[in-house]
Parts: C-alpha cells; structure tokens; sequence
C-alpha cells in the first residue's frame, strides 16, 4: 500500500511539469521532425535539384513534408506518433501510398522507419518505398536515404538537404 502515494506523486509530478510547459521526453523523434519546419534544398539521384517543405499541423501532432525533385512530381510524407514510435505515410508519385512505422526510438541522430504495409499496389513485386533513414547531421543539414524496391531488387536513393536561408 506504501506504493500508492509514490506513484500518485510521480504521476502529480508529470502533470505539473506539463502545465508548466516542460514537455515530457519524445522518444520517437516527432520533436525532431517538428525542428525542421521551414524549405530545405539540395540535391539528390544525379544531381538534381530537390526541393522539401516541413509543415507542422493537426494541433503539433503531425509534421507533413512535401518532396520535390527533378522533374518528378511532389510527394507527401505525413508523420505522426504511434505510441513511443512513429508513422508515416508516404503519397508517391507512383500512386501507391507505404506505411512505415520507426524500428526504434531515435538514436544516434538517426532515424529509421521499415515498411508496414501500402496501399494501392497493383502486384507484390511492383515498385514502392520500403525504406527510410532520415540522418540529422547538424541543425542546418539532413539526409534522407529512401530504399525503393521493385522485384526483389532494393535501390537507395540519398538527399542531401540544407536549410534554406
């Protein structure tokens, strides 16, 4: 019986702490995701020229990117908690939409999702996103490195993006 006050005052704690506005730890990297609100440029697959937005919405619980390059059409990327991970949708440009959930809470300044299911997928062995390994190298930098699968044969393709100034 001795545990119930100290789990009462862990719990009053925690509440405190969040009316104050200190907001409890994030370990799935969605605060991370929010940081990089804003146009970020660089270049990806044979030099061309990308182009991607961060937007944070749906009351902060959300983070929608928009990806452009090259010639391609823009995709959009909606991330979102699940639980201590995160999860995304990603919009392709090839009509079918991958969800991704994290591996693992972020680590060492990376972040990496794998394939939970897509929708949209004409035949099991068509092309899609299966992949994902965002890197934070430094506030002004990230990468994204997206592995396209198609028949069996995995492809990465690497963004090196900086902010826009």
């Amino acid at each position: 019986m001795k545990k119930a006050p100290i789990v009462l005052c862990a719990a009053g704690l925690v509440a405190a702490a969040v009316l104050m506005g200190a907001a409890p730890a994030d370990p799935s990297g969605l605060e991370r995701l929010k940081a990089l609100a804003g146009e970020w440029e660089g270049k990806g697959k044979d030099g061309q020229d990308t182009r991607v937005t961060y937007e944070v919405t749906s009351n902060g619980t959300a983070v929608v990117e928009t990806m452009s390059a090259g010639d391609m059409h823009s995709m959009v990327t909606v991330y979102h908690h699940d639980g201590d991970r995160l999860m995304m949708t990603h919009y392709c440009g090839l009509g079918n939409q991958p969800r991704m959930r994290s591996e693992k809470p972020l680590q060492g300044g990376v972040l990496r999702f794998a394939m939970v299911d897509v929708t949209n997928l004409p035949d099991p062995q068509a092309g899609h996103m299966h992949k994902l390994a965002m890197r934070f190298p430094d506030p002004g930098h990230l990468v994204h490195e997206w592995t396209f699968i198609e028949r069996g044969q995995e492809r990465v393709e690497v963004f090196n993006l900086a902010r826009k100034k």
